[in-house]
């Protein structure tokens, strides 16, 4: 099963990711990662996205969405694939499935994560790790994983805050491209919500982010 996973920062979506990777043994792709890792291996795809990226400037979609294809044809994504963080505007998704559809690539699923915008936004500033292990869970804002005054939940130990966790304008500009229904994220997600309403080849998921991280793949799982 081939899934694009859509949703805002602080929805829980790389949480959800990681858990159907271990449950269906399909890797989950993130956009991120293969720049970082065609960059490293110093493919030839790999150099032109750096020139973009040292000059601060977008990596065209002409760079990255054959990086993209070649990760999906390795050997551990012909059972499935999990695709996270691309595409992100509505002419990333026209060229993505006209890519797909060329490559003979089916695409099976896409799922959304519903939340607002303002939980999304506390969720991301709730957010506390744990110097002793950064995946116990901890959020000021959330009840069930509120820390104890200043200290882990689950461990006791001390807690910090990641800097771009707490700089509010630069996460209401990332919510604003992905909030965004003409062009931006949103815009990208219905794309394939209007084909999969008009054609039927795709199943268009959405869950409802705001409840506990098992309620929402127990959602999940029981609509894949």
């Amino acid at each position: 099963m081939n899934i694009l996973f859509f949703g805002p920062n602080g929805s829980g979506k790389g949480t959800q990711g990681a858990i159907l990777k271990d449950k269906y043994n399909t890797p989950h792709i993130e956009s991120g990662a293969i720049f970082r890792d065609n960059i490293g291996k110093g493919t030839e795809l790999g150099a032109k996205a750096k020139e973009y990226i040292d000059r601060g400037d977008l990596v065209p979609d002409e760079i990255t969405i054959p990086m993209i294809l070649d990760r999906l044809k390795q050997d551990d994504c012909k059972v499935g694939w999990l695709l996270d963080g691309f595409p992100r505007n509505k002419n990333q998704a026209i060229k993505l499935d006209e890519a797909l559809k060329a490559a003979d690539m089916s695409l099976d699923i896409v799922v959304e994560i519903l939340l607002d915008k303002e939980i999304a936004k506390n969720r991301i500033m709730g957010r506390r790790l744990c110097v002793n292990d950064n995946n116990h869970p901890n959020n000021i804002y959330i009840d069930v994983i509120k820390p104890d005054g200043d200290k882990c939940r689950v461990c006791g130990g001390d807690l910090k805050t990641r800097d771009d966790d707490q700089d509010e304008e630069a996460i209401s500009k990332r919510h604003a491209i992905y909030y965004n229904t003409e062009d931006g994220t949103l815009a990208s997600a219905y794309y394939f919500k209007d084909i999969a309403a008009q054609q039927g080849s795709i199943k268009y998921i959405t869950l409802d982010g705001k409840p506990s991280v098992k309620d929402v793949t127990d959602e999940l799982v029981s609509k894949l």
